[in-house]
């Protein structure tokens, strides 16, 4: 898999998510298996570039390359003043978000909201790529959509012509509308009626939660790549999965709880030193959660992790937890409903 100049391990990547794909969930996601990630959403709006949130969004400090940042926004010209800012602090590779249906984004006429609106989707991917995509220092650009605005107005297809024309590198389509939200059934044909007619890479997002239901995917998509979001939350190691299965036809077998907490570890270890404290104990507690669900007594246990109020409590805790787990079996053995 190529995009630009940079030549991918493989065609697994890892979907930006607001709030989860910072540096440390992507550095384990490529870790464990994954070719590629694109970090949070940035705003294009100026006034937010210098912001706590935003510096800490554009921080790649020891990131695997090629780093990837996706930008906001409906403005052209701010779209393409937030490409060269990201370009600036490290980006090799800026992606344009059309997809995100958040109503907050929408409301100011950004993400999927886009998609109404085709004249200026087309002035975006022109400026944004006119900004660093040409000459001999050119940085891809790519692009990232739905299905279309709802049911009845699917129009990726014509958006897929437009950003091909504006020199966008490659493009990312989930398979519902704006409307859809995460509602529902992810449906594929309309990424397969894309591919079908443009020559850049798509890739297909949406509902890629197992090695099987990844293949199936590509089959129906003829998609170059994968992109996986809510499925790796809690499961960074699903690329790995995926990838061997896509390889060999054979299923890896489930991680062990000595691994889960292994994995665990060195994730919340990297998140604290990255948030600080503070940040970091909270917005651990989400990731948390995710790696613990389904898991024996996890109910129990996520409350009681919920009280820690410092970040070495909070992490005995869940070595407590694993460690108890082991008791009983080094497999994930006990499950219940989450």
């Amino acid at each position: 898999m190529q995009i630009g100049p940079y030549s991918l391990a493989n065609a697994l990547f890892v979907a930006p998510m607001a709030g989860v794909t910072d540096r440390p969930f992507r550095q384990l996601c490529k870790k464990l298996g994954a070719g590629y990630a694109v970090s949070e959403m940035i705003a294009s709006n100026a006034m937010l570039w210098n912001s706590e949130k935003t510096l800490r969004r554009a921080n790649h400090v020891g990131e695997f390359k090629p780093i990837a940042v996706q930008i906001a926004g409906a403005d052209p010209n701010m779209m393409a003043q937030a490409a060269r800012l990201n370009v600036d602090r490290g980006a090799q590779i800026i992606d344009i978000n059309m997809g995100c249906p958040a109503k907050k984004v929408c409301n100011v006429a950004a993400g999927s909201a886009l998609l109404k609106d085709q004249p200026l989707v087309q002035q975006i991917v022109e400026s944004v790529v006119q900004a660093v995509g040409t000459g001999p220092d050119a940085v891809p650009v790519t692009l990232k959509i739905r299905t279309g605005w709802d049911r009845d107005h699917k129009n990726a297809q014509e958006i897929a012509k437009i950003a091909q024309d504006a020199g966008i590198s490659m493009l990312t389509i989930h398979g519902r509308t704006r409307a859809d939200l995460y509602h529902g059934d992810a449906e594929y044909e309309t990424i397969a009626a894309v591919k079908s007619r443009v020559g850049i890479p798509v890739v297909a997002n949406g509902d890629i939660n197992s090695p099987e239901k990844a293949k199936q995917v590509l089959c129906i998509t003829g998609a170059d790549a994968l992109m996986i979001g809510r499925a790796a939350q809690g499961r960074p190691w699903i690329f790995r999965e995926i990838d061997h299965y896509l390889k060999t036809g054979e299923l890896l077998p489930a991680p062990q709880v000595h691994e889960i907490q292994a994995i665990l570890n060195e994730h919340l270890l990297d998140h604290y030193a990255f948030y600080g404290e503070y940040t970091g104990l909270r917005t651990a507690r989400k990731h948390i959660a995710w790696y613990c669900k389904g898991l024996r007594n996890s109910h129990a246990f996520r409350h009681q992790m919920n009280s820690a109020e410092d970040c070495k409590t909070q992490l005995q805790l869940v070595n407590d937890y694993f460690d108890e787990m082991k008791l009983h079996s080094d497999h994930l053995l006990f499950l219940e409903a989450a």
